[in-house]
């Protein structure tokens, strides 16, 4: 069987849903933990890498030029941690909606999100209905 590749550095193998199984049974649901829990310490890794490479890295430059490259370069990984902070968020959301069984139901219209989409984006909230339609209404509202 093919592997997908996950959020994460790790592979994992796609459910295999089984004959007369319910959606999001309680294997469904480990499978899905364990993705998301492996994303989340790979993000958290990141994190502390990049906070010890900007100690290591940071140094007084007499050059404005060689100054001005470094902030540029720790203000860009510092927006990508920021953004790996709001995922970070976003999964901890995530393992709390598995807990109250809502995992894997649309937010907005309660239909089952289906597993293909969940294997591809583990933190999904919306049907792909739902998503697309958000999608065209936030473009018609910026006017893009």
């Amino acid at each position: 069987m093919p592997k997908t590749a996950s959020p994460t550095n790790q592979t994992f193998k796609p459910y295999k849903r089984k004959k007369g199984e319910e959606y999001m049974s309680e294997g469904q649901i480990k499978h899905f933990t364990e993705i998301l829990q492996a994303w989340k310490v790979d993000l958290m890794s990141e994190v502390d890498r990049t906070v010890d490479h900007m100690k290591d890295e940071a140094a007084n430059f007499p050059d404005p030029a060689d100054r001005a490259t470094q902030e540029e370069e720790f203000s860009l990984e510092l927006r990508t941690r920021d953004r790996e902070r709001k995922l970070i968020k976003k999964i901890d959301d995530t393992l709390a909606l598995m807990k109250t069984g809502e995992y894997g139901y649309c937010e907005t219209c309660g239909v089952e999100i289906g597993l293909s989409r969940m294997e591809a984006r583990p933190t999904a909230t919306q049907c792909i209905d739902c998503k697309s339609l958000d999608e065209i209404k936030e473009k018609q509202t910026r006017g893009k």
